[in-house]
């Protein structure tokens, strides 16, 4: 299936969902969650193993910063929207691996860390940029990294705004493995 957000195809058995976007950056914007969300749920009714993906440079950008600024009251229902999103990955019935080239910044990295497994690409890259900006996640990834990384890693990642390359994403247990070609890796893997 395919639509603005995502292309989602079978290969040897396991799902494909490639984020997609016309910049390139993959921004969860409102109605991504929402296609993402009915994407995933869709997957639930015949479950095969899924691999999330993007694109070379990146897996993605997060939350659309400009959505974000223009929040008031709406801003719970948001935080709803991405945690519902979030948890339908984490309690997928097969198993979900991220397989990450670029950037996995923001909600783009909790929706890496929703996943069972990643594997990355060597120049992969991973953040919560939020501090810089005065933000904080409200998509699960509070809860998610420490389990991770550890408690201590993790409130340096959030606080200092501290992105990890992949080497030492794979150091600190953030990653399962680090290869040339992630969704290849994460096929062999899963597949039936």
């Amino acid at each position: 299936m395919n639509s603005t957000y995502f292309h989602c195809d079978e290969r040897d058995g396991v799902s494909v969902l490639q984020l997609c976007s016309a910049d390139g950056t993959n921004r969860l914007s409102r109605a991504c969650v929402r296609a993402l969300t009915h994407e995933v749920e869709r997957l639930t009714a015949t479950p095969k193993p899924l691999i999330i993906t993007g694109n070379q440079h990146f897996f993605s950008a997060g939350a659309d910063l400009n959505e974000i600024t223009a929040l008031d009251s709406d801003a719970f229902d948001f935080a709803l929207m991405g945690q519902r999103l979030m948890r339908v990955i984490d309690e997928f019935p097969a198993p979900v691996c991220a397989a990450v080239y670029g950037y996995a910044m923001g909600g783009g990295f909790d929706l890496a860390l929703a996943c069972d497994t990643r594997i990355a690409h060597p120049h992969a890259i991973f953040g919560h940029r939020g501090a810089a900006l005065g933000l904080i996640t409200g998509w699960g990834g509070t809860q998610r990294l420490p389990r991770l990384v550890g408690r201590g890693k993790a409130l340096e990642m959030f606080i200092a705004a501290e992105k990890l390359t992949a080497a030492k994403a794979l150091e600190v247990g953030l990653l399962n493995e680090i290869c040339d070609d992630p969704v290849t890796r994460a096929v062999e893997l899963l597949r039936r």
